[in-house]
């Protein structure tokens, strides 16, 4: 009989898995989709992701009943934030039930969501409904030009705008942005995206570009440092520091110095954080990924399907966080020297 979509299968108190670097897992990324409306350079480039690319089947992706089962083995492992990302992944249909579901879980504490931002108006109430608690926007550029080359030619920064004030509206708070610098694409940029966003309760964060997957012809040369873009806000606007706000928070915050709010920067190439990482990745199709840059995932998917109890699901999970050891920002250098390169799943495929 299976069992009432409130009820957590593993107690709460079983034992909680520590990596071998002492880490524990504390945060689950779900991505719910593996495609996208955009074809950003640095994730989906257009010309690789085009209109004959086969992605996953829906038969093949999660469903809500398995995401859901899978999210409360993870809970009973020490999860206690879950954050729903894709690809897109306000492109799944009813995504407001399954955050309805999420939020039921017994620990858990947080339930997120990234998201382009090209959808948000038309969800954004209903998620907050479903007890959805933030949202992140990726938005490179307020320019218009510059958006649609890191876009791929899809959607409109008006659109965007549109979905962080429906938020707003709809009090999914803080409203954090995500944004990208590549150095001579959107690094002009980066001013205009702080003017617009000060004084309003909105959070901009800068990320470091990123070597993510094997197709965005990542060069160290077009990364912008973050300590390059505090030096250039706190030129037009004076910051400091702030303390954060958990640990194991990856973004480091600047407050204005005349109280208009914060801004973030994520700095994964300059300022590796892998000492505090509690984050897994579940794809969607049921692969579990203990970090952003890893080679290859372990099916959950295919032994749930296969009939595996709640148990044997729970040592294969907890099996595989107590045999990390990843920590790819700490050795990029040192990795990319001596292979060339580092072959790494698709952000697309497993969220940011």
């Amino acid at each position: 009989m299976p069992m009432p979509a409130h009820e957590v299968v593993v107690p709460l108190n079983s034992p909680r898995p520590r990596d071998r670097l002492e880490r524990p897992l504390r945060d689950l990324r779900i991505s719910v989709m593996d495609r996208c409306n955009f074809r950003c350079p640095y994730c989906m480039p257009r010309e690789q992701f085009h209109e004959s690319y086969r992605f996953l089947k829906s038969s093949q992706r999660l469903s809500f009943e398995e995401i859901l089962r899978l999210a409360r083995l993870f809970v009973a492992q020490g999860v206690r934030k879950i954050r729903l990302t894709g690809g897109e992944p306000l492109l799944r249909a009813n995504l407001a039930d399954l955050v309805g579901d999420l939020t039921s879980i017994a620990g858990v504490e947080d339930v997120a969501l990234t998201t382009n931002g090209i959808l948000l108006a038309r969800h954004a109430a209903e998620l907050k409904a479903a007890g959805l608690n933030r949202i992140t926007v990726s938005l490179d550029s307020l320019d218009p030009e510059v958006f649609a080359r890191m876009s791929g030619g899809f959607g409109g920064v008006g659109e965007v705008l549109a979905g962080i004030e429906a938020a707003q509206r709809a009090d999914l708070l803080p409203i954090k942005i995500n944004a990208v610098v590549q150095r001579g694409v959107n690094d002009h940029t980066v001013l205009d995206l702080v003017e617009r966003f000060r004084g309003s309760g909105v959070i901009v964060r800068f990320i470091e570009y990123m070597d993510v997957g094997n197709r965005n012809h990542w060069e160290p040369d077009r990364v912008v440092p973050s300590k390059e873009l505090l030096a250039l806000i706190h030129a037009r606007w004076p910051i400091a520091p702030l303390e954060r706000n958990y640990r194991g928070e990856v973004a480091r915050r600047y407050g204005f110095a005349d109280g208009a709010g914060e801004v973030g920067f994520i700095s994964s190439v300059t300022q590796a954080f892998c000492g505090d990482c509690s984050r897994a990745r579940l794809s969607s199709d049921g692969a579990l990924y203990t970090c952003l840059f890893a080679a290859q995932g372990t099916t959950l998917r295919d032994p749930l399907r296969a009939g595996a109890t709640d148990d044997e699901l729970s040592d294969l999970i907890r099996g595989v966080w107590s045999a990390r050891q990843d920590r790819y920002s700490e050795l990029r250098a040192n990795l990319r020297q001596a292979t060339g390169d580092h072959t790494k799943v698709e952000m697309y495929y497993i969220g940011g």
